[in-house]
């Protein structure tokens, strides 16, 4: 059954530089930087199609396109595709902020609230290899092995990645041929560059028995 004007869902932009933005979703919604998709935001940490917001009879469901900086839900990275609920959070490589409506029905367009939504404290540029805490950016940059691993951690964020998951990533190779001395010596040094900036918070979670966790 076709969706009534007033029934279909919406997309409201938040923080970000396409703050006070809003796309009714009769179908279906490219995010990214290219100017071929349908919400086009402007900055070099978005990929050219970035995301993908697609209208079914069961919901609206978020899909990343594969995009260096990902995608996220109330904060969490999607690994696949995933239907999204009433109110739900999304934010874009962390430069742009939405809030999912599933109708203007249930909220009237002139009564919508602004959202607030917390940022991120820790932002990485996969492409360039560079990293910002709070605001600040690390200079001199983080070391390659460094980078690779915070790389894999916010890749995570909030989920426990292994120490073996971790070694293969940033020395390319068996777990066998790294010691759990080494990658302890690399999490401290990384530890030290990001209290460099902010001292306040332990971005980097030892999850003893498992891996490594960051908390951004």
């Amino acid at each position: 059954m076709p969706y009534a004007e007033h029934d279909y869902p919406i997309l409201i932009a938040q923080s970000g530089p396409l703050e006070g933005q809003r796309w009714l979703l009769k179908s279906q919604l490219v995010i990214g930087r290219g100017d071929d998709c349908e919400i086009v935001i402007p900055d070099r940490q978005v990929s050219r199609q970035h995301a993908h917001l697609l209208l079914t009879k069961d919901g609206v469901i978020l899909e990343d396109l594969e995009s260096k900086n990902g995608t996220f839900i109330n904060g969490r990275r999607i690994l696949e595709a995933e239907t999204l609920k009433e109110g739900d959070e999304l934010q874009v490589a962390l430069v742009q902020h939405f809030v999912f409506i599933s109708s203007d029905a249930t909220l009237p367009l002139e009564d919508l609230p602004h959202i607030t939504i917390p940022e991120a404290k820790l932002r990485i540029d996969q492409e360039a290899k560079r990293v910002w805490v709070k605001g600040i950016e690390l200079d001199p940059p983080l070391s390659i092995a460094q980078f690779n691993l915070l790389n894999v951690l916010y890749n995570k964020s909030g989920a426990v990645v292994t120490r073996s998951e971790i070694i293969r990533v940033v020395w390319d190779s068996d777990t066998e041929w790294v010691s759990e001395q080494a990658l302890d010596a690399l999490v401290r040094r990384l530890r030290e560059r990001l209290s460099q900036i902010d001292n306040s918070h332990d971005y980097i979670v030892t999850v003893r028995g498992h891996g490594f966790r960051l908390e951004n």
